[in-house]
Parts: C-alpha cells; structure tokens; sequence
C-alpha cells in the first residue's frame, strides 16, 4: 500500500518560549526558571508529532526575522522536512508561564508578523505548483495579520481540485468560511465549536447534533470534537464515537489540541480506520499532557497510553 502524502501548512509559526515562577502577580518583577524553546505553531506541531511517530511528512510556514531563523534551525534539527517561504516581518515569540503556588498555566500568545498579499499569495502559489499534491493537507492554526478571512477557504477549493483531503485545525471566522467550502475533517474544541454554532451546547446531546450538523450540512466529512476532561467525539454521516478522558495527570495543555491532530493524522497515514485513528489522536493528546513547558508528546507514551483509549460507538 502506498503511503499517504502529507503536507503541513502553518501560516503563523512561532517561536514557544516556555518558563516557571513562583506566583504571578502584578506590578512586581517576577523572578523565572529556566527558559524551554520549542519550534510551535499549529501545522508545524502537527508535524513534529507526526514525525516522532515514525510518519513521513512536509512543513510549509513563512518564516522571518532572527526569530525565524532559530525556528528554521531547530525544525531542521528535530529532523522535518520543511520548506520555508521567506517574509519581510519577524516570525512571532509566543510564551508560557507556569505558576508554582497554583499550578496555573499563564499562555500569551502574540498575533504575529503582518504579511504583505504577495507574502501569502506566495504560499497558495507554492501548493499550487506542486507536482505531486498532498493526500492529506493539514491546515492548523491562526492566521496572522494581513492573510485574508478566507485563506483556508481558498485552499480548501485547492484541495477539491486536486482531489485531496484537507484536515482543518483553526477557530473563528477563518474556519466558518472555510466550512462553507467544506473539508475532509474538522478537529475542534467544544468552546470553538460554540462559536461556530452560537449556541451553548451544554449537554452532550446538544454537542453531539451541533457535530452532526455540520456533517450533515456537507460542511465537513469528518468532525473530532476535543472535550478536555469530558473526552473527545468523533462524528461521521453514518457513525459517531466516542471515548472517555485517560486519568493522568497534566503538567502543561500547551500543544495537546495539536498534538491531537498529529496522532490521527499518522494513523490515516498509515491506512488505518478512522476510529482506531482517533484512538491515536486521543493517545498523543494525552500523551502531551505529561510533558511540561511547551514540549509535546514521547512516542512511548503515545504508544503506551493508545492501548488504554476506549473507544465506544454511539447510537446514530
């Protein structure tokens, strides 16, 4: 069997600096530990998860800048495979800090560089001209200033005509425009999937019809919904699973989310089922869990922990 191409985009990498003080307070200057740096971004976490598990993958972002540069060192360090479209304006700093007193994680999180339309054109342009297409396209993250609302959009009618999937991970408008195109799977959390829909979606019953809704209305194939300590959902038009959070304990939710998308996307690499590649996805996140800072999963952990996801059918 030949194996599925992957590609995957990050409009708005970064450069994730990851740190501990004692209490968080105002005013006062807070004495840190020591410093984490990790390459992040949606796509290119995707990718790294991906890789450490063994699958094989390209990484597309614009990067600029001194900060660009370390992030384009450090990909090529872990071992990706990447392509890097040059910007004028410097690839953001985003940081982490974790609070001794609470155990609370504190997650600023900058808008990043503003990039010019020959800048992002550049990027539709690039997926454009290649010759060989992705058979899965991964799309995860923000956009960052100066990209169009409908970014993700026109690439999900890139991806229709050269009949690939597309795996979307974002929020917001971006990702309302994008589902009016439709894509291959959706993977979002329930406060996005709150403001996707505009209604509470307090129950399960009442998340469980807003993801089957969107299936429905041919918005997306497949929808992953992530519950955080209630589990995750998948649905599909003629089936919906589901699986219970694994008790373990968290050291830092930076990355998760991301993480998430890069073991199912590694399992449908490798042709397997989407529900046992959900109980991949589920494994990785969790996995991320027990990793402090901005680090993301160990592929032993992933491995470990997929061998305890219980996946369950749902009615439909």
């Amino acid at each position: 069997m030949t194996t599925a191409r992957v590609l995957c985009l990050t409009m708005n990498p970064s450069v994730d600096l990851a740190t501990a003080t004692e209490r968080v307070v105002p005013t006062h200057k807070l004495r840190c530990g020591d410093t984490l740096h990790d390459a992040g971004g949606g796509g290119v976490n995707v990718a790294r998860v991906l890789t450490r598990l063994g699958g094989q993958c390209t990484a597309l972002c614009p990067t600029g800048g001194s900060p660009g540069h370390w992030l384009e060192r450090r990909m090529r360090e872990e071992g990706l495979a990447a392509v890097f479209l040059p910007i004028a304006g410097e690839t953001r700093l985003s940081f982490t800090v974790h609070e001794h007193s609470t155990g609370a994680e504190y997650r600023f999180v900058m808008p990043g560089p503003r990039l010019s339309e020959a800048e992002w054109q550049a990027c539709l342009l690039h997926l454009e001209r290649l010759a060989e297409f992705p058979d899965l396209l991964v799309a995860s993250g923000s956009l960052p200033p100066g990209v169009p609302v409908d970014f993700y959009a026109r690439l999900a009618r890139l991806c229709r005509a050269r009949g690939a999937r597309m795996v979307l991970d974002t929020s917001g408008p971006p990702l309302a425009v994008a589902l009016a195109e439709g894509v291959y799977l959706i993977k979002p959390n329930l406060k996005e999937l709150r403001e996707l829909t505009g209604h509470p979606l307090e129950t399960a019953e009442q998340w469980q019809a807003a993801a089957r809704q969107q299936v429905l209305d041919g918005r997306a194939e497949v929808v992953a919904l992530t519950l955080g300590h209630l589990g995750a959902l998948l649905v599909t038009r003629d089936a919906m699973w589901s699986a219970p959070p694994l008790d373990i304990p968290v050291a830092s939710a930076v990355g998760a989310g991301d993480s998430f998308v890069g073991g199912l996307v590694w399992a449908l690499q490798q042709g397997q089922p989407l529900a046992q590649a959900f109980s991949w996805g589920i494994a990785a996140g969790s996995a991320t869990l027990l990793s402090a800072g901005t680090a993301l999963c160990r592929p032993e952990d992933v491995r470990r922990l997929q061998t305890q996801v219980r996946v369950m059918r749902l009615s439909a």
